[in-house]
């Protein structure tokens, strides 16, 4: 069964339809990259899969979206569950004005969860498997502030895990990066897989070839082109695809 599965989906801005009957796949961890030239609607597209759009005034969606066969959009849908369930990373890294602990526990206790044997160990948990441990181990009560973009970026990606998601977005995660941090997070994504449903907007083409299995290029709020990354980046079936990833245009 496919993880994630849309179908149809139309979304409007106001007046201004930003996503022409998209419809995709993606089966169980496994990671997703959708790519595309500014404003073609990679990131809308990844904002409905957990209806962040809904905080937009003047928004509307028709299709439908299934998540393990559930379709989110449905009237009784849990908006609070399906966010725990759906965690997100940006673009640039957002650690709370608080201790490297208190920023991966944030979202246990807001959940509800009071047990501090049970948040130590899913903190100490979710910071292992970001690969931040051994560099944060003897600073916990820190403030976020004072480590490197790339650990505050690690940091948000274990504080999203905390809560114990079985997808994870991320929209361009790497972006605000140096190099290091990049191949680090990228790392980080190919062992996550095992365990999680990974979707990745990127506009770095290479990072689309050696994180994703596939990859979804979208144009103009079209999904022109979707298919095993290894195909869409050597015998893609789209003119518009090829022109894409060979730097012809975007």
């Amino acid at each position: 069964m496919q993880k994630i599965e849309s179908k149809d989906i139309n979304f409007y801005y106001g007046e201004t339809q930003a996503l022409h009957n998209v419809s995709l796949s993606m089966k169980e961890n496994s990671v997703t990259a959708l790519i595309g030239p500014s404003g073609c609607g990679k990131s809308t597209y990844l904002r409905l899969l957990n209806r962040m759009n809904d905080l937009i005034d003047n928004t509307k969606m028709t299709g439908s979206i299934l998540i393990d066969g559930q379709d989110i959009y449905e009237k009784n849908t849990n908006v609070d569950d399906l966010r725990k369930n759906v965690g997100m990373v940006f673009q640039k890294p957002n650690p709370f004005p608080k201790s490297i602990f208190e920023n991966v526990a944030y979202g246990l206790k807001v959940n509800g969860i009071t047990d501090k044997k049970t948040i130590e160990e899913r903190v100490i948990t979710s910071i292992e498997q970001v690969a931040l441990w051994g560099e944060v181990k003897d600073k916990l009560k820190k403030s976020a502030f004072e480590l490197s973009g790339g650990q505050q970026q690690r940091l948000c990606i274990a504080r999203a895990l905390a809560i114990q998601p079985s997808i994870l977005l991320m929209d361009e995660p790497t972006s605000a990066l140096d190099p290091i941090s990049t191949s680090k997070i990228e790392e980080l994504i190919y062992e996550l897989k095992k365990q999680y449903t990974i979707v990745i907007v990127t506009h770095n083409m290479q990072q689309a070839g050696r994180v994703s299995d596939t990859t979804a290029f979208f144009y103009m709020g079209e999904l022109i082109e979707y298919d095993k990354t290894k195909t869409i980046f050597t015998k893609p079936s789209q003119k518009q695809t090829e022109d894409y990833i060979t730097g012809r245009f975007g």
